[in-house]
């Protein structure tokens, strides 16, 4: 068994040199990564087996007087998810607490023998040990989510964030899908399909405990900590806990909605498929296949698309995709004609239904992008010492909105909405949803417009992003080329910037309203206006005091030539502040190049925005970051030679 130890430190604050890798997949290569992936895909395969041969079994092969068969999904579906309402304050507290990775081991164990007692229900038929079973499962699940949210962070650094989270997101709908498939072709087998059920549960269990016996020590948050067993306070303590940062606790409630939107439409998948698509149980399997292909594919597509950052631009991507797609959803399967239930290759024939499987898929895609960044942003943004409790608050909320979707939808159902409406109502209540979010967070809104432009008007590359710190305070010193200079900025730092900004520029159209969005601090030459540049230093300092990342243009203003112009003293003035309130900050040189003579500079005459295509679209831009400077040596001088120097390379 593997001893090696990874501390919290280790992974979280290094930069991409201390587990480079070329893409998510090579992390299969890595000890640190792969046997908790491996531990992760079995649980979910298992769950799932278990629960789909169950299922199967009590509504098609037995007959049970107390337990009707329209009522066995509902009831199995119900037991399993009870834990995580009851339980999942006390896992939360268990992780902070204890080494994770023996608390990995301990859930395994615990699988084993929830597995020995579910193989005798089976071989037994015995329905009542098999939905004790299901609550145990259900257990086991509760206690290792806030387990695999907390680890990620703690074994993978900002980088590999985005791309650990994708791989565990497409291995855990992978594993559903295979779980779901092959236990309903083990209970299938004619007189010896519940023997194999009960000897395929206890294989996966016992597989996945060796596996995660070769996970290295994760060595515990918050080892001080006493466990509260009162699971209702708990639970309020936890959201609260949560509460205490906003942008944390209302992306839980982001994560949250997805759980909610993607409950509506896979329990409506059988429905859809017999009463509205005219298919068998072939087709409504095939949905679930679409579906799960389509959320893998866009979570491992958000580290490419995130430059292998943390990039929470992708989530307003992936929640207009989710509306437009699921509006259109309705659009596709509303007007088919009747038919005769249809086998899956009689399905697969008509035209008409490969538009209501691309809908499906592309629904499933941008939700792989909506959730991805969150979790990675709620483990990056977290506090190390809470953050399993935090994660134990969301997997409640998830448990809450699942419920919630189940009541609505049948309540819709019950009221004469057809499928395709709730389809189409869910993706209307998404799109108002996510704009509330959006706007409570802005965060979300200025880096998707960051996003945007520097993947759809610019190639944008940036090289040295490995000096902007991921933690502490820190000011970004970059010269000063265009009217969008912040926006670019903001797209290659995996943090939130706070800018310094010439007042004049809260005045443009769009552009002022985005600045002011981000908070930007406006700042005016002290001969016009001495309060207000006063306050734009005071408002500096404490941006540093809370160890935030602030960003400084030290030329004073856009470049009229195209070359890089003197600095002033306002970056000593601001130093000058934080050795007085006692904050240690780095300055990390940075340039823009290739900006000059694009839309936005002031290329026309001194102009700009004067041309909007005068260099066309997909124009080639770049940021080069430079080492950070100690503040002891920081003077303007200086900086502007380092910055002068980053642009000829």
């Amino acid at each position: 068994m593997n001893t090696e130890t990874l501390t919290p430190t280790a992974a979280t604050t290094g930069g991409p040199a201390d587990h480079g890798h070329p893409n998510q997949f090579a992390l299969l290569g890595q000890r640190r990564f792969a046997p908790f992936f491996w531990t992760q895909f079995s649980g979910a395969a298992n769950d799932n087996l278990f629960k789909f041969a169950f299922t199967v079994m009590v509504t098609y092969q037995l007959s049970v007087e107390w337990l009707a068969p329209s009522m066995a999904g509902l009831t199995i579906g119900a037991l399993f998810i009870l834990p995580f309402l009851l339980f999942s304050a006390t896992a939360g507290q268990l992780t902070d607490k204890y080494d994770k990775t023996l608390m990995i081991r301990f859930v395994k164990n615990l699988e084993i023998a929830i597995m020995a007692i579910a193989a005798y229900g089976f071989v037994s038929n015995n329905v009542a040990v098999l939905l004790l079973c299901t609550f145990l499962m259900g257990v086991h699940s509760t206690l290792f989510g806030p387990v695999k949210f907390a680890l990620l962070p703690q074994v993978l650094n900002e980088r590999e964030l985005t791309g650990g989270n994708g791989m565990v997101e497409m291995g855990t709908f992978v594993a559903i899908l295979m779980g779901n498939v092959v236990g309903g072709l083990l209970v299938a087998i004619p007189s010896i399909g519940h023997e194999t059920v009960a000897v395929a549960c206890l294989v996966m269990a016992v597989v996945g405990r060796v596996v995660a016996g070769y996970i290295p020590k994760a060595p515990a948050t918050d080892p001080g900590l006493k466990v509260n067993w009162n699971p209702i306070s708990e639970t309020l303590r936890n959201l609260k806990l949560a509460h205490g940062n906003l942008v944390v606790f209302r992306s839980l409630l982001g994560i949250s909605w997805m759980w909610f939107f993607g409950a509506v439409f896979l329990s409506q998948f059988p429905s859809l498929a017999k009463e509205v698509l005219h298919g068998n149980e072939q087709v409504a399997s095939l949905l679930l296949v679409v579906f799960s292909i389509g959320i893998g594919t866009g979570s491992l597509l958000c580290e490419v698309m995130s430059r292998r950052h943390v990039e929470i631009g992708l989530v307003p991507l992936g929640a207009i995709g989710m509306s437009v797609f699921a509006v259109d959803l309705y659009f596709a399967s509303r007007g088919l004609p009747p038919s005769d239930i249809m086998g899956l290759s009689a399905f697969m024939a008509q035209p008409a239904h490969w538009r209501v499987m691309a809908d499906l898929a592309l629904l499933s895609l941008f939700a792989g992008l909506y959730s991805v960044p969150m979790y990675a942003l709620i483990q990056l943004r977290s506090q190390p010492t809470h953050r399993a409790r935090i994660i134990a608050a969301n997997n409640i909320l998830n448990a809450l909105f699942m419920i919630g979707s189940s009541v609505i939808a049948g309540a819709l159902l019950k009221a004469g909405f057809t499928i395709p409406q709730i389809f189409l109502f869910t993706g209307l209540a998404n799109a108002v949803v996510a704009f509330y979010i959006f706007m409570l967070v802005p965060e979300y809104l200025l880096r998707f417009v960051a996003w945007v432009l520097s993947h759809f008007i610019y190639r944008f590359k940036v090289t040295g992003d490995e000096h902007i710190p991921t933690t502490g305070a820190a000011i970004l010193v970059c010269n000063h080329v265009s009217f969008i200079d912040a926006v670019l900025l903001m797209a290659a730092s995996p943090r939130p910037i706070r800018f310094i900004m010439d007042h004049n520029i809260f005045k443009v159209p769009v552009l002022g309203w985005l600045f002011r969005l981000a908070k930007a601090i406006p700042i005016a030459p002290r001969t016009q206006d001495p309060q207000a540049y006063e306050a734009a230093f005071d408002a500096a300092a404490k941006v540093l005091a809370e160890g935030d990342l602030l960003c400084i243009f030290p030329e004073g203003g856009i470049t009229r030539d195209g070359t890089l112009q003197e600095f002033k003293g306002g970056i000593m003035k601001i130093l000058e502040r934080t050795t007085q309130q006692g904050t240690a900050v780095q300055v990390v040189p940075m340039a823009l190049t290739n900006l000059w003579g694009s839309f936005f500079s002031r290329v026309e005459q001194g102009g700009a925005m004067v041309r909007p295509f005068r260099r066309g679209l997909f124009s080639r831009v770049g940021l080069n970051v430079g080492a950070p400077v100690l503040a002891q040596d920081v003077q303007p001088e200086l900086l502007r030679a380092r910055v002068q120097q980053l642009l000829t390379i």
